[in-house]
């Protein structure tokens, strides 16, 4: 497991790989200031942040990095403030623990929050590949309209003729009825 701890402080880092002995194999990193590209470079299996409080500005850093590299996080503050939570949550922090470092803990709570970390992932990829075929059918009906008052064929015939394109050319359905809407588009003159 490689785990990037970013602390300023070395003896709390400590208590971080402390509650990590026993992981094989295991490479612990630590670091004063979170760097995004020393992150990437490094390429954790999770971040462990301690801190005494969170700062907005380690929290937008967090963000900003786990959007194209994400990875799981857990942040052990001392003390919090009201919000602080619910902005760690937003920028990918998996785990938030307050007055909570202890070497017994460690491991547990990281297993916890690569846990979460995987079935967010999850979650986000079903969500887009729902939203990306909801947006394909949405086009195949607009096809399918289209080829219904053009061709003055009906909604099964008019689907059967996409389908047909879409196995001819090897392309999906979805692909296909865009390419039309776009063709009759230009023919219209509305691409031009």
């Amino acid at each position: 497991m490689r785990v990037l701890v970013i602390d300023p402080d070395p003896a709390r880092a400590a208590l971080v790989a402390e509650g990590l002995a026993g992981v094989d194999p295991l490479d612990v990193r630590q670091s004063a200031i979170f760097n995004a590209a020393e992150a990437l470079a490094f390429g954790p299996d999770v971040i462990v942040v301690a801190c005494d409080s969170p700062d907005r500005d380690t929290l937008e850093s967090l963000r900003e990095a786990t959007q194209t590299n994400p990875r799981p996080i857990v942040m052990f503050a001392d003390r919090s403030e009201p919000g602080l939570a619910e902005q760690a949550v937003r920028a990918g922090v998996a785990a938030y623990v307050v007055d909570g470092l202890a070497p017994g803990r460690v491991r547990p709570i990281l297993d916890v929050a690569m846990s979460r970390f995987s079935l967010m992932q999850q979650l986000r990829g079903d969500l887009a590949k729902a939203k990306a075929d909801l947006q394909s059918r949405k086009t195949v009906d607009r096809a399918k309209g289209l080829l219904m008052k053009e061709r003055g064929l009906d909604e099964e015939a008019a689907y059967g003729l996409l389908r047909k394109l879409a196995m001819d050319k090897g392309r999906p359905i979805g692909a296909v009825a865009a390419d039309l809407l776009a063709f009759a588009g230009i023919l219209k003159g509305d691409g031009a």
